[in-house]
């Protein structure tokens, strides 16, 4: 899988990648619209946990991600499927992998060369070591802040990111971040090299008449990076 050079990306500043959340889906839909209307939008991560807990779940999340695919699509932004590797096949897009959700190398068979997968690592080096290993396009590392979509999730420490992302660096591999990150707070990750820095509530958790403006601050936020 062709990778992009972190060093690159880094010169460049982080791609924001927006990650979707629960809400009823036209509500849903209309948020997306806003963000990426915007341009400040370089990743997009379908997640739709409560969707898929319903008994038609899978032909429900299948029906919302063709929409939401073609969306993305007019304004040329790369999509990514949480965890579901048949789906992303079926859709011509990524996937993230969480620990539990299956191996990279298998992933790989499925996927064309050029479809982006992510692999959760949290903040330890064994996990990223095997993702980079496997030839992972990014690894994910996190929590960084305390957030509202995962309150319980464990804050890394920032020797255990430094550590992950001077591995990475070394190495070739992406970094994404995420975890309660904001416009405000990324302001202490500088210097860092991150090549996404992954946002779901400080976006797609807002009203919709309030996203353009919000994407607007990250804009501003990368700008300065």
């Amino acid at each position: 899988m062709t990778k992009t050079s972190v060093s690159d990306m880094s010169k460049k500043g982080p791609i924001l990648y927006l990650l979707t959340n629960d809400d009823e889906f036209d509500l849903l839909y209309a948020k997306l619209a806003a963000a990426l209307a915007t341009g400040t939008i370089g990743l997009l991560q379908i997640r739709r946990k409560r969707v898929l807990a319903q008994p038609n779940g899978k032909e429900q999340l299948y029906s919302e991600a063709v929409k939401i695919v073609a969306l993305a699509k007019r304004y040329r932004v790369p999509v990514i499927i949480n965890d579901d590797v048949a789906l992303a096949a079926k859709l011509g897009v990524g996937v993230h992998l969480g620990q539990q959700d299956g191996a990279i190398d298998e992933a790989k068979q499925q996927l064309k060369i050029n479809q982006i997968i992510g692999r959760t690592c949290h903040g330890d080096m064994a996990l990223i070591k095997e993702a980079i290993s496997s030839n992972a396009t990014y690894i994910a590392m996190g929590a960084i802040f305390a957030s509202s979509t995962k309150p319980n999730a464990n804050i890394i420490t920032r020797q255990q990111l430094i550590d992950g992302c001077q591995y990475a660096t070394h190495n070739n591999t992406d970094v994404c971040l995420i975890g309660g990150l904001t416009a405000e707070n990324i302001l202490q990750l500088k210097g860092l090299p991150i090549a996404y820095i992954a946002v779901v509530g400080d976006i797609i958790d807002l009203p919709v008449q309030s996203i353009e403006e919000r994407c607007q601050e990250w804009q501003q936020a990368l700008t300065n990076w």
